[in-house]
């Protein structure tokens, strides 16, 4: 079974992408939402964030993100010991669950791929790119925020150039090209690289 991972910028609609994946039946790890719900249920973690961050980024248990955010947003060191603490269990998780899968392929999404060692535990990886101005734009109409508080985020972010050199297949989002043939596309050369069949290639 291959390991891909699909990654993009903020704002280039890698979550949409990776969305149609799953309706040809592809298997998708979200890892932000993976690493939400491992910050609040893994017990040595959450000892760790209270440990270096303080006993208020959790209330009742539950992670408490604003505190946490407002703590390692404008201080990189912070950041860097949050990451040390988090990616490590969630790259370990995201392993243990593409293991479980027996599809073909499975998908791995995320936004910091190469930022971490989580690119290193994948066969592929594809790029969502998306024009700098779109990205603005669907980030400002999304989150409700300027473009100015945007492009602070975009810049905490590996440059999208280089990301995208990086990556093995790139899906193009700019609003001119189709989505879904694109998607298409790369999955029946995913199946193919997987070894599948290609009259397997849809589980609709």
């Amino acid at each position: 079974m291959l390991r891909i991972g699909i990654t993009g910028g903020i704002g280039s609609g890698k979550t949409t992408v990776a969305k149609i994946f799953e309706v040809l039946g592809t298997p998708v790890y979200y890892a932000d939402d993976a690493a939400k719900n491992i910050m609040n249920e893994n017990e040595p973690l959450k000892q760790l964030i209270i440990q270096h961050f303080g006993e208020a980024t959790y209330t009742d248990g539950q992670l408490n993100r604003p505190i946490l955010s407002s703590l390692v947003f404008n201080d990189p060191e912070k950041l860097t010991l949050l990451n040390s603490l988090v990616h490590p269990v969630t790259i370990s998780d995201a392993d243990k669950w593409m293991r479980a899968q027996t599809f073909p392929y499975t998908l791995k999404e995320a936004a910091i791929l190469f930022e971490t060692d989580a690119w290193k535990h994948l066969d592929y990886v594809i790029g969502v790119r998306t024009p700098l101005e779109l990205r603005l734009k669907r980030t400002m109409l999304r989150d409700g925020i300027t473009a100015e508080a945007v492009q602070k985020r975009m810049d905490k972010q590996m440059n999208e150039e280089e990301k995208m050199e990086r990556c093995n297949f790139i899906i193009e989002n700019n609003e001119e090209e189709l989505l879904i043939p694109q998607v298409v596309s790369l999955h029946e050369k995913l199946l193919l690289l997987a070894g599948e069949p290609m009259q397997n290639a849809f589980k609709i």
